[in-house]
């Protein structure tokens, strides 16, 4: 089965040649007409996957619970951004939003509160969720347009979402992989001209072997020294949350997922959720290149834990009936658990502030 975009991407590269994978990257994701986030809301059971926020309220009150301590650590200024990128149907904002309140009202009465999203459909939902907040909220699509000033900013799954460039090993070295057409016309992966420079690899007793993937991701780099540089201006701090790996390695990472269940890359453009792994080693180096403090970077199990999932959960539960209890029990085992089908290992925490503030659960805080 072909999509409107699949046909529109055959075109192009009938008329122009190959792709790079960047460009089918921000194409299936993007495009005006067909891309799959201007043309759907694609969370939750109904759509194409469930992300942590959606899983419980758990989730998006320990993110309000750090930013709260962050806040504090930074000597509670009063006026702070709370800035949410990439809030999805706006679930983890007002979860976050309702435990500032609580905890710290004179933040939450002080703050302007940001959203930086492109899709308008997505725009309606969040305003919809978060309606309680009345005209607290500003929504921007882009960050740049985030009004200056201390700021708390939370991006969980953004980075997944960020187009990535992929080299392919030959006997010549590494090339760039190219999306083109086979013999039967349809989508295929192929080695292009563009070489990658061989400081850019990690290092590695064995030379890998001819077919070995290696990714970097110059467009996610770019996001996060923006980060950086507001930090830099502004003060305050940004929680990173995503999955993909600590260290910089090799492997094919880009993947598709269509109703909850993993897809080819090339089967379903536009349809289909497309994203890789986030390489946490290279924003910890971007960051750090930067000029900001990267306050540490764990598995996403251990800074719930360390924010008190579990005491949050069993208050929750308190006096709740059995299956409703059993309920919450499930969700904290997806969202801090390891192994198949859990979140708590396969994502990663990064936290990076100015100026350098010790914030728990990060090493070295108190």
């Amino acid at each position: 089965m072909t999509t409107a975009l699949a046909e529109k991407i055959k075109s192009l590269i009938l008329a122009g040649g190959p792709m790079s994978v960047t460009d089918y990257f921000a194409l299936c994701l993007a495009d005006p007409q067909h891309g799959y986030y201007k043309t759907r809301n694609p969370f939750g059971r109904a759509g194409d996957f469930v992300t942590a926020p959606e899983i419980s309220q758990l989730f998006g009150e320990m993110v309000g619970i750090f930013l709260v301590v962050a806040w504090q650590r930074h000597g509670e200024p009063l006026d702070a951004r709370i800035v949410e990128i990439g809030p999805g149907r706006g679930t983890m904002m007002a979860d976050m939003l309702r435990v500032i309140a609580r905890l710290a009202p004179r933040l939450y009465e002080t703050a302007s509160i940001h959203l930086v999203e492109t899709s308008p459909a997505l725009q309606d939902v969040q305003r919809r969720t978060l309606s309680a907040h009345g005209d607290r909220i500003a929504w921007h699509s882009s960050f740049d347009e985030v009004p200056e000033g201390f700021t708390l900013i939370a991006a969980n799954e953004l980075f997944d979402a960020i187009p990535i460039r992929q080299f392919v090993k030959t006997p010549t070295g590494f090339r760039e992989r190219m999306v083109g057409l086979d013999a039967d016309g349809e989508l295929c992966f192929a080695a292009g001209v563009a070489t990658l420079d061989p400081a850019l690899l990690p290092p590695r007793q064995i030379a890998p072997p001819d077919g070995e993937i290696f990714e970097i991701a110059p467009a996610r780099q770019a996001v996060m020294t923006t980060l950086c540089d507001r930090l830099l201006k502004c003060h305050g701090t940004a929680l990173i949350i995503d999955y993909g790996h600590m260290v910089s390695g090799f492997g094919d990472t880009l993947q598709a997922v269509l109703a909850h269940e993993y897809d080819p890359p090339l089967a379903h453009p536009g349809m289909a959720d497309l994203t890789s792994h986030v390489d946490f080693e290279n924003l910890a180096r971007t960051a750090l290149a930067a000029g900001v403090h990267v306050n540490g970077c764990m598995y996403q199990g251990d800074f719930l834990i360390g924010l008190g999932i579990e005491d949050r959960a069993a208050s929750l539960g308190r006096g709740k009936d059995e299956k409703t209890q059993g309920e919450i029990v499930k969700a904290v085992e997806r969202l801090a658990g390891a192994g198949e089908g859990r979140m708590g290992e396969l994502f990663k925490v990064m936290a990076i502030s100015s100026p350098a503030v010790a914030l728990p659960p990060f090493k070295g805080a108190n």
